[in-house]
């Protein structure tokens, strides 16, 4: 190893100031008097690598800082600056590399671990991240970047509690450390707490502008249901990125979701002529003029995309969504996409499903037998010829499903099609053989499934219902317990673009009290006061996107002991109940299964919890406990304007009805129970009480 004369001190101050200065060009000159000075110095090609990273050349400061490590091959830190600039170039496999060199030639390299910790979490190696951070926290247990790797440790591995708690200690400590508070940033993201984030964000934003940071504050914003001023934060970014698509079709989703829909169309059409393969942009396209109720412009604007780009289908459904379902026109238009695009499977399908709507059943099956033909295997189609086959010939559907069941591989494909077939043996009048196809698929999913909500026994005396306000925003509640095809007036509402709300049955539910399961017996016993529910129920109005505070809020469980708020806090607010024979929703439960995911262990135990939660809306509707209307499907099930008119009535309000066939599959008619009445007599004695009470017949 050669090794320099030790240089005077003073000749890398002006370097070491200008470096700190952020002043590039001038620590670029003194490094390279410096080097022509000492060209054997290492700690001066060490320097000109810092100046040219500060200026942007990353590859000549490789250069001079590999000069450095020739010169003094066992200097720890030059191998640690080394590995910062491959991590630059996202050199990532050679930076880890080099880090383990670092490491190795001294053991107490504090960085070098925590850039080995922050590699290994970018990598998901969670494990490795957790054994480097412990040896970094044995050098400096106190440093705040041990702190932001193993908080953020936490969160990676789901406690984002502990991991908030990590964080936020540190934050206090080290109010100034970048690195912290962005961490800090996403674990109260990762809590829901999305203000704070926004407030952890911004103050990094402040300090260091950055056109990633500004996005993320824009995010944070967006979440907290402010997409208009999350818009406004993209606007800088989109200014000095003009050519960015991505960042112009975030922006004009934005715009979308603020309601702003002349500024979205107007930017995603720009967008779209540019891209007019990008799924994305078209569908944000199509609901922007969808909103905005620029129906002409929509038609005309894909019907110029069309006649060059006639081979993307998703430009011919976006097309297809301009026109009336079913109607000559869309009949046209998928003529014409056939034309451009023979034989090709989703249009064929649409075909099929306009068919299919015209009651032109046999056109439909054909074109199901021919898909199969193009695409085997394609399960819409199978399941189409299954249905052909279930009106014309039962038993040959029955042997068509368990043909289809011995190829199946996927787990979830076999479970509809066991599903499917305990309706094909129910069909063919095999009903021993469709309860026991129903009962075991239902019994394998009990672990899978949420447990039946617990239901109240009863109810201290309710409070008096407090009075009307008289400018109540319009609130609604939807419930219908499974089978009762209560999914029919969600879909009805949502047609009609009432302000329903079905977040409660997705991955990613509002949590508020009126989801949780233990909130009926802290009303009860009052360790929850009615008015905190209402208020924490109106604090996820913003991330539900609820204007005024106007919705329909679709429920998965009801409990009479929710009147104890209901009656003080929101007594303009009205129950809606679906409803049908309490033994045909036990068999459609078994057969179609529900919305709700709840667990089934067995009929006779469904029969029981069904017959407690039937009781309490007996007890509702005969002592009129609160605002609610019973909208009973049993005989207008399969009328589509039917039940536009019973809720719209229940609303005071018109609603168009849903398209024909728009509604789902169809379900048994009424009294379809009677046909299980002996392998189900004990669950049905149990529900026979509360279905005479809700005015059914006992038998």
């Amino acid at each position: 190893m050669r090794v320099s004369p030790d240089p005077k001190p003073s000749m890398y101050e002006p370097i070491i100031d200008a470096l700190r200065r952020g002043a590039a060009a001038e620590a670029l000159t003194a490094a390279r008097e410096a080097v022509d000075a000492q060209p054997e110095d290492p700690a001066a090609h060490r320097l000109l690598a810092s100046a040219l990273r500060l200026d942007g050349d990353r590859d000549a400061a490789l250069a001079a800082v590999d000069r450095a490590i020739e010169l003094q091959p066992e200097d720890a830190r030059l191998h640690l600056e080394r590995a910062g600039l491959l991590l630059d170039g996202r050199q990532l496999d050679a930076a880890e590399a080099e880090l383990a060199r670092t490491i190795g030639l001294d053991p107490n390299q504090f960085p070098a671990y925590i850039l080995q910790a922050q590699l290994a979490l970018a990598r998901g190696d969670l494990d490795q991240a957790d054994s480097v951070i412990k040896v970094a926290a044995r050098i400096a247990p106190e440093h705040p970047q041990v702190a932001a790797v193993e908080g953020t440790l936490a969160l990676r591995r789901g406690d984002a509690d502990r991991g908030l708690s990590i964080l936020s200690r540190a934050a206090q400590r080290f109010p100034d450390e970048a690195i912290l508070r962005n961490a800090l940033g996403f674990a109260y993201a990762a809590k829901g707490h999305f203000a704070f984030a926004e407030q952890a964000f911004r103050g990094l934003l402040e300090r260091k502008p950055s056109n990633p940071l500004r996005a993320i504050v824009a995010d944070m914003v967006r979440r907290q249901g402010r997409p208009g001023e999350a818009v406004d934060e993209l606007l800088p970014i989109l200014d000095s990125e003009p050519g960015n698509p991505g960042l112009r079709r975030l922006v004009g989703e934005m715009e979308l979701e603020a309601g702003r829909f002349d500024s979205a169309q107007a930017r995603l059409k720009a967008l779209l002529s540019e891209y007019p393969r990008d799924r994305r942009t078209i569908v944000a396209l199509t609901e922007a003029w969808r909103r905005g109720g620029a129906d002409d412009d929509a038609r005309q604007t894909l019907e110029g995309l069309l006649a060059t780009h006639a081979d993307v289908p998703d430009l011919w459904y976006a097309r297809l969504l301009f026109e009336e379902f079913a109607g000559d026109a869309a009949r046209e238009v998928v003529e014409r996409w056939l034309a451009a695009m023979p034989d090709f499977v989703p249009a064929l399908e649409a075909r099929a499903t306009l068919h299919q709507q015209a009651g032109e059943t046999a056109q439909a099956d054909a074109i199901a037998r021919r898909i199969t033909e193009l695409d085997p295997g394609h399960a819409g189609a199978e399941l189409r010829v299954v249905d052909g086959l279930m009106r014309t010939d039962p038993d040959a559907a029955v042997t068509q499903i368990e043909g289809l069941l011995a190829k199946a591989g996927d787990e979830n494909i076999k479970r509809g099609l066991r599903q499917l077939l305990g309706r094909a043996f129910d069909t063919a009048g095999q009903h021993d053989a469709a309860l026991a196809t129903w009962v075991e698929l239902q019994t394998e999913m009990v672990p899978q499934r949420l447990p039946l909500p617990p239901l109240s026994d009863s109810l201290p005396a309710l409070p008096e219902m407090a009075p009307v306000p008289e400018k109540a925003p319009g609130v609604a509640f939807l419930w219908g317990a499974p089978g009762s095809l209560v999914e029919r007036i969600a879909l009805t509402l949502e047609h009609a673009r009432m302000p329903l709300r079905a977040d409660r049955f997705s991955a990613q539910p509002p949590r508020d009290p009126v989801q949780r399961y233990g909130t009926p017996a802290a009303l009860v016993d009052g360790s929850l006061d009615p008015h905190f529910l209402i208020s924490q129920w109106r604090a996820t109005h913003a991330a539900r996107r609820v204007e005024n505070g106007s919705l329909i809020d679709w429920l998965l469980w009801w409990d009479n002991a929710l009147l104890i708020a209901l009656r003080t806090q929101l007594p303009a607010a009205r129950l809606l109940i679906a409803l049908r024979d309490p033994r045909d929703m036990l068999v459609g439960w078994l057969a179609f299964g529900a919305p709700m995911p709840f667990a089934m262990e067995s009929p006779e135990a469904a029969a029981q919890w069904m017959a407690r939660a039937l009781g309490q809306i007996a007890d509702l509707h005969e002592q009129d406990l609160f605002p609610h209307a019973l909208i009973r499907l049993d005989d207008s099930a399969t009328d589509p304007a039917a039940i536009a008119g019973a809720v719209g009535e229940a609303l005071g309000v018109e609603l168009p009805p849903l398209p024909p066939g728009a509604q789902g599959p169809d379900h048994y008619a009424p009294g379809h129970w009677r046909h299980y009445a002996e392998p189900l007599a004990t669950a049905f004695a149990i529900l026979a009480p509360v279905a005479e009470r809700l005015g059914y017949p006992a038998r």
